[in-house]
């Protein structure tokens, strides 16, 4: 990275306006090369945030999902003796997706 003041390229370009040398021009040329690489790789990374952000949020909806099967299953795995078939009726047809 450059710790140049912002001011520096604006004051390299007034010198060549006045008739300045070919050193002003090379450092433009530099300073414009290291804001290109910065913009690039500040596009670069919101395309990976965003990516990022897409897979958690798939991640999310994916373990909520298998939170959902886990109680079907504990609720289905309940001894004969103690379940309640209304209960486990109403339960599975609220958890069923028709296809």
């Amino acid at each position: 990275m450059n710790d140049q003041s912002p001011g520096r390229g604006r004051r390299a370009l007034d010198r060549l306006r006045r008739g300045g040398g070919s050193a002003d021009l090379a450092a433009l040329k530099e300073r414009l090369d290291d804001l290109e690489v910065k913009v690039a790789e500040t596009r670069r990374l919101r395309r990976r945030v965003a990516e990022l952000e897409a897979d958690l949020q798939e991640a999310r909806r994916l373990n909520r999902r298998v939170a959902e099967l886990l109680d079907i299953v504990e609720e289905l795995l309940v001894p004969l003796s103690l379940r309640d078939e209304e209960r486990v009726k109403a339960f599975l047809d609220s958890h069923t997706v028709p296809l």
